[in-house]
């Protein structure tokens, strides 16, 4: 049985490790680099950079986080945000990163996953879908151009529909169903889910363990489940109930609330096989 990862998650701007609630009130947390090797030390079997500043200007910032890390760190990165073309994701393998994660970029053109994953691996293709329940008063934006594509049609919305997508944190809605849309991920060539609950981000009341379960049992690639965790039984459910692969946390071990030790000794007690 394959063991079962804790991935700390990092917002970077500007070059700096920033913490706030919804990108709002942002404080600066120090050094990405330094905060990179803590985990490392800690035993966390990877870390995730989530570029907010994302615009092209500002790219060569994170390229230099992630080449300086590379160099001080020996677990898996993958970086996150503004990541719109093949050149952005070469430049972040060039850089060091072992993986990139792509939203908005597969929203607007699902294509651009079967391009990167043909061009780079799908190994090093991380899909983030940011999922949230769907409700009479939910609200809908401008519709994608490939909405008319009739090889995928079977993404879009039904009556029965549990959960839609978003992108822009959760900002924008999309007439996408986040449980076919992860199997079309998957399809087209993406090597991993990253699923973040947009009802539980930053609530600390635990991952939708439903939501989470439906799209880790749709797929057979790894599903990291992400938005919520507030404690060690958190993570748990999420790997447990939820049947994800990777369990993704920022705040809990961001304020020292526990730490990887902690996390994965707790789950090896609770019978769930981790790297030690």
């Amino acid at each position: 049985m394959l063991a079962k990862r804790i991935i700390p998650c990092l917002d970077v701007k500007d070059g700096r490790v920033v913490k706030g609630v919804s990108f709002v009130n942002l404080r600066d947390a120090g050094d990405p680099v330094e905060n990179a090797i803590f985990y490392d030390e800690q035993g966390a079997d990877e870390l995730v950079f989530l570029d907010i500043t994302a615009s092209h200007e500002k790219r060569n910032i994170i390229l230099d986080v992630v080449e300086r890390t590379a160099n001080d760190v020996f677990m898996p990165l993958t970086v996150g945000g503004g990541i719109g073309a093949l050149d952005d994701i070469r430049q972040l393998l060039k850089s060091g990163c072992d993986k990139v994660s792509v939203n908005t970029s597969a929203v607007r053109d699902p294509y651009f996953v079967s391009r990167a994953a043909e061009k780079f691996g799908s190994q090093c293709i991380v899909v983030a879908i940011d999922a949230k329940r769907v409700t009479k008063e939910m609200t809908f934006t401008e519709e994608e151009k490939w909405f008319n594509d009739k090889s995928l049609k079977d993404v879009l919305l039904g009556d029965s529909a549990g959960w839609a997508i978003s992108t822009h944190g959760g900002r924008k809605m999309k007439r996408i169903d986040a449980l076919q849309w992860a199997k079309k991920m998957e399809e087209l060539g993406a090597g991993e889910i990253l699923l973040t609950s947009m009802d539980r981000d930053g609530t600390k009341d635990g991952y939708d363990i439903e939501l989470t379960k439906a799209i880790s049992e749709a797929v057979s690639i790894p599903v990291i489940a992400s938005g919520g965790a507030g404690n060690l039984e958190h993570l748990y459910e999420g790997l447990v109930l939820g049947k994800a692969d990777a369990v993704l946390a920022a705040s809990i071990f961001h304020y020292r609330e526990y730490t990887i030790k902690e996390a994965k000794e707790y789950l090896k007690e609770k019978g769930v096989v981790v790297r030690l």
